[in-house]
């Protein structure tokens, strides 16, 4: 089991970075977003919006503490920072965990949670953004496999095509 923690959601800046961190969750084989900061309704509504329509069982919950999640949390925690380790040579230790939960931040990350987690994970020692480190990390911890997932209770899907979209309702 993959959750994802997203520490500091700003509604004003960030709706649409911490939409698409649950969209890629989702898609990527995490079973649920956990994420701190203000609340927001609308984005709950619409990640909820796209489960119906896309199908699964992927669950989206504010919390207030980051620090209850991870202190809560059965299993190993990784941070996704550019100041980590690298990912690739980390990972084998990682899918050896039955759950996961991955932080990933939105404003500024205190450095508390650098040393809360059990591994700071660098997807690159390059700035990048959280979306990208999370879908590189769901990618390498599933082997590909995520690729080939599919979705119960989908009342949407799409039909691959070399050229053009279609998909069935």
């Amino acid at each position: 089991m993959i959750d994802v923690l997203r520490i500091g959601h700003r509604p004003g800046r960030d709706p649409r970075i911490s939409t698409h961190c649950a969209l890629v969750a989702r898609a990527l084989g995490a079973e649920r977003l956990i994420y701190t900061g203000t609340k927001d309704d609308i984005m709950e509504k619409n990640v909820r919006r796209i489960r119906e329509q896309w199908g699964g069982k992927f669950e989206i919950m504010h919390a207030n503490s980051w620090k209850r999640v991870l202190m809560g949390f059965s299993g190993i925690s990784v941070h996704l920072t550019m100041y980590g380790l690298p990912l690739q040579k980390e990972i084998d230790k990682i899918r050896r965990a039955k759950n996961v939960i991955v932080v990933i931040g939105g404003g500024k990350v205190p450095m508390d949670v650098y040393h809360a987690v059990d591994y700071n994970i660098g997807v690159t020692n390059q700035p990048h953004s959280e979306v990208a480190a999370l879908a590189v990390f769901l990618h390498e911890y599933f082997r590909g496999r995520e690729l080939e997932k599919t979705f119960s209770n989908a009342k949407m899907k799409i039909v691959p095509q070399k050229c053009g979209k279609k998909f069935i309702p």
